[in-house]
């Protein structure tokens, strides 16, 4: 039997399958609990030593231990799955992130729905508007990290381009920071940084996740590359509506 609503109608994801590429992370976690409310059959891609930080989903969830620029791994866990959500994480100097966004571009399904997440500093267009703090602090962050070997921005940039230059049906979420706390409901959204709407540049976590997750039943978003913020935050109140 199909999973159901209170209200009797079936739930969107029933009869679907759904990869988290990058599940046992917060973000991860939070989109798999998300998916499984809404009826999805869930499969999930993690680092073999984070495993355990799926052990609440036990038996609900299958798992392909692994890194997520690993091919093979990615073949088998997106094989039939409607859908894919994948965390571009730039981890290191190894071009984790964009290898990450290959690897999925090229074994999902032609017609299955691709959504990815990234920080505010992708930019798909050009026409993003940044503060001089924000591209002060991405610059030097950035360049540290990098010299430390720790986080590569710019594979990130080169993960999101590949996912541009993409026919697949792919959206890019975009994130400002990032908060904990109980869900404000979906997030909203901005096709360029700049736009007053997104000025607090704040998000609960769960909402993040749930915007993802979301975004495989909204045709809207295919090959849009959304910014987000949070629905009660300042900045989305103020502009509530234009």
């Amino acid at each position: 039997m199909e999973p159901i609503r209170s209200d009797g109608a079936p739930l969107p994801g029933a009869g679907k399958r759904m990869c988290v590429v990058g599940a046992s992370g917060k973000l991860g976690r939070y989109m798999v609990r998300h998916a499984l409310e809404r009826g999805y059959e869930v499969v999930g891609v993690c680092r073999e030593k984070s495993v355990a930080k799926l052990a609440e989903f036990e038996g609900r969830i299958t798992v392909f231990p692994g890194a997520t620029d690993d091919r093979a791994v990615i073949a088998r866990a997106v094989h039939g799955c409607d859908a894919v959500l994948t965390v571009l994480v730039p981890w290191g100097v190894r071009h984790y992130a964009s290898g990450t966004a290959q690897a999925v571009l090229d074994h999902a399904r032609p017609d299955a729905r691709l959504v990815f997440s990234c920080g505010w500093h992708i930019t798909r267009d050009g026409q993003d508007a940044y503060t001089w703090t924000f591209k002060v602090f991405a610059t030097v962050f950035g360049r540290l990290a990098k010299l430390a070997r720790l986080v590569d921005i710019d594979d990130q940039v080169e993960a999101c381009r590949r996912v541009f230059a993409s026919d697949a049906g792919w959206t890019v979420v975009r994130g400002s920071d990032l908060e904990e706390g109980d869900s404000q409901g979906l997030p909203v959204w901005s096709r360029h940084v700049g736009d007053p709407v997104l000025a607090s540049n704040l998000t609960r976590r769960v909402d993040f996740a749930r915007f993802m997750v979301e975004a495989v039943e909204n045709d809207a978003l295919i090959h849009e590359a959304p910014a987000i913020v949070g629905r009660l935050t300042p900045s989305a109140l103020a502009h509530a509506g234009e």
